[in-house]
């Protein structure tokens, strides 16, 4: 199915409080809690059944899996016990360990995780088998709603548990998130940065701890002040070692928290300290600073409640920052929005939201290595007014998400490749052409283009404007995607899509010159035969003569001319109005025809008798049409083939079609002016 182009105008960020409900009902929680309290029956869910499609799309259950509600499984059981904390993710038997990770790291913020996880639900009275979560998706945040069913085997939970076993909010919004992503399969495998991002809408950013900045450990300790949810990984070279374990006690390929980073006294001095957490709840780093390394006895009995070290195989355990760097590959850390960071957060960012799509023939133009299409894609201009406090450039991150493709998976979907380029801006508006590519360098870029759900990277330039290019890797892939940028100064954003314009010239009127050219003796010669006496052809005789006449012009690809574009033509040059062309209003056609034909062979670059649907653009635009992506996009599905090309009975239509509309808009635009007029007259 072609993906429709979407409007990529700079958007404010979304706000949790309008959260959109998304049941196929159109109902929201509330009213679905009321319906069932009022029925005295239990909430089933008919989006997300409690069958195996919710739980596989590419194979059948392992075992015989058996749907139960939690008063099923315990006999008292609890929405939240005690508060809920990090040591109420334990993963189960599915290899979703990059989303128990972000829920730990959720739970470290308050306020946010009241947000995902509205706190007014329980067990008690009112309880009616129904519960919500709210999650963000491409700047908007929905409002999620399940029955409580959850897949048991012997009786015991599957997937995700809390450790406290009549504990179950945990599980539910697992079975929320899988809901969202079309079934709990789509759960598996996944960067630990994606979960954090529809937790908070924030914006990642990836670091290799082996090449991280000099001030790494700062980075964290901001992160983690500005309650940034910080996660981290070890590489695996094969995938015969995921989830292996390491002499040290840590598990390659496998995602875990960061949790909390201190210093701590030891000896007469400082000592960085960084805080793991696994989210299976068990298995922990056994080198020095673990839970009950020799490290702690020098340590005061009120500098380990400070840190809350306790020796507890509970998955979380504290290491020297030095140690961390040398066994650690990876950390991602999610910036929230500032609508996620409280009012005493002393740092925010200014976030600005584009949505777009890539589509094939259109917009999909591929990187900067397919110079011929790269022009084709959406372009972003940035402008940059303000310094950071103290410095002389402008800080920013700019993220590129590809949106669904999590849920996409059941129909063969795959991560795509994507990245982008940032040009200086020329300093003029409109959609930048193919030379402008192919004489100007990018002044930056994502630091690689990668099959990940968002490419982020952190930016510092001068103030000025600039031209962001979101982009596939290879050409003709299409997708929907969500640019961000979070500033730490206002910065303005703004689309190059073009407006929609006309420029024809005027319009000729028939006119007998002095002397017939030979073509025209020609073209005569062969009216006469068709017309008869009184010098007119209907619609059938103009189809016969142009497909005579064109299918002998050389180097264009033609195959027919239908009736219906002959009607058109006739619609369009008839000054008489008897639906008929006399010889000099066909000797008018005929000099836009040959006008058209020589903006064809201009855009035809290789040659092959049909122009490349990528061209169709600046083709238009030397015709008289300026379109923005929407109409270019409805164009190409209409005219061009599978391999997108245009032949020119294709493109004659298009500028057919278009002159009759621009005829039809200019006439409407001057009654209207004359009718505003006429009311200001009066």
């Amino acid at each position: 199915m072609p993906y429709l182009y979407q409007d990529s105008k700079a958007r404010p960020a979304a706000h949790p409080g309008a959260a959109r409900a998304t049941h196929s009902s159109g109902k929201g929680y509330e009213q679905l809690r009321q319906e069932c309290l009022r029925t005295g029956v239990l909430f089933e869910d008919s989006d997300f059944p409690a069958c195996n499609s919710s739980l596989f799309f590419s194979e059948n259950p392992p075992i015989p899996f058996v749907w139960k509600r939690p008063g099923e499984i315990v006999k008292d059981p609890k929405f939240i016990l005690g508060g809920a904390t990090r040591t109420d993710i334990c993963q189960g038997d599915l290899g979703d360990c990059w989303l128990l990770a972000a829920i730990a790291s959720l739970t470290l913020n308050e306020k946010t995780l009241a947000r995902v996880v509205p706190l007014d639900q329980n067990f008690g009275p009112d309880y009616a088998g129904i519960f919500h979560f709210q999650f963000w998706q491409h700047n908007e945040w929905l409002d999620v709603v399940i029955d409580d069913r959850l897949p048991t085997f012997k009786g015991r939970l599957v997937f995700l548990h809390s450790a406290e076993l009549n504990e179950f909010w945990s599980a539910l919004l697992e079975k929320a998130y899988a809901k969202l992503n079309g079934s709990y399969e789509s759960l598996k495998g996944g960067s630990t940065i994606e979960a954090m991002e529809d937790f908070t809408g924030g914006i990642g950013e990836m670091y290799d701890v082996k090449a991280a900045p000099d001030n790494f450990y700062e980075i964290l300790e901001k992160a983690l002040k500005r309650c940034s949810m910080v996660g981290c990984s070890i590489d695996t070279s094969s995938a015969a070692e995921s989830e292996a374990r390491t002499p040290f006690g840590l598990v390659k390929g496998h995602a875990y928290s960061v949790t909390g980073i201190e210093e701590v006294s030891y000896r007469g001095r400082q000592v960085k300290l960084i805080r793991i957490r696994n989210p299976w709840g068990q298995v922990e780093w056994n080198g020095p600073w673990s839970d009950n390394s020799a490290e702690w006895r020098s340590v005061s009995p009120s500098e380990q409640r400070r840190l809350s070290q306790a020796a507890r195989d509970d998955g979380e355990f504290w290491m020297k920052f030095e140690d961390f760097k040398v066994h650690f590959d990876k950390v991602e850390i999610c910036n929230l929005t500032p609508d996620a960071l409280g009012d005493s957060t002393a740092h925010k960012w200014e976030v600005t939201i584009h949505q777009g799509s890539w589509v094939r023939g259109a917009t999909a133009g591929g990187c900067r290595n397919f110079l011929e299409t790269f022009w084709t894609n959406p372009q972003i201009k940035l402008h940059l007014t303000e310094k950071d406090d103290g410095q002389d450039e402008c800080t920013f991150i700019a993220a590129l998400m590809q949106k669904d493709r999590r849920k996409l998976r059941k129909l063969g979907a795959e991560m795509l490749t994507i990245g982008y380029s940032i040009y200086e801006s020329p300093g003029r508006d409109g959609h930048l052409g193919k030379d402008f590519f192919r004489y100007h360098p990018s002044k930056a870029r994502s630091k690689t283009y990668i099959n990940l759900r968002e490419v982020s990277h952190r930016f510092k330039l001068p103030p000025g404007d600039y031209i962001l290019i979101p982009t596939t890797f290879e050409p003709h892939q299409e997708a929907d995607f969500c640019l961000r940028i979070f500033s730490e100064k206002k910065a303005i954003t703004e689309d190059l899509d073009e407006n929609v314009a006309i420029d024809l010239p005027e319009p000729l009127h028939p006119t007998l010159g002095p002397q017939e050219t030979e073509e025209e003796k020609q073209f005569r010669a062969l009216f006469e035969q068709i017309s008869g006496k009184d010098m007119e052809i209907s619609a059938e005789e103009l189809e016969y003569v142009l497909n005579v006449v064109l299918k002998k012009t050389k180097n264009i690809k033609f195959k027919n001319l239908s009736l219906i574009s002959c009607r058109n033509i006739i619609s369009l040059m008839d000054t008489s109005g008897n639906g008929k062309l006399e010889f000099n209003e066909f000797k008018v056609f005929w000099e836009k025809m040959k006008k058209w034909i020589s903006i064809f062979l201009q855009f035809d670059f290789d040659k092959s008798g049909s122009m490349s649907s990528y061209e169709l653009r600046g083709a238009l635009k030397a015709a008289g049409y300026q379109l923005n992506n929407y109409l270019l996009q409805l164009i190409v599905l209409r005219y061009s083939d599978e391999q997108f090309q245009i032949e020119f009975d294709d493109f004659l239509n298009c500028l057919i079609r278009l002159e009759n509309a621009s005829r039809v808009f200019q006439a409407l635009s001057v009654k209207n002016k004359e009718f505003i007029n006429l009311n200001i007259g009066e």
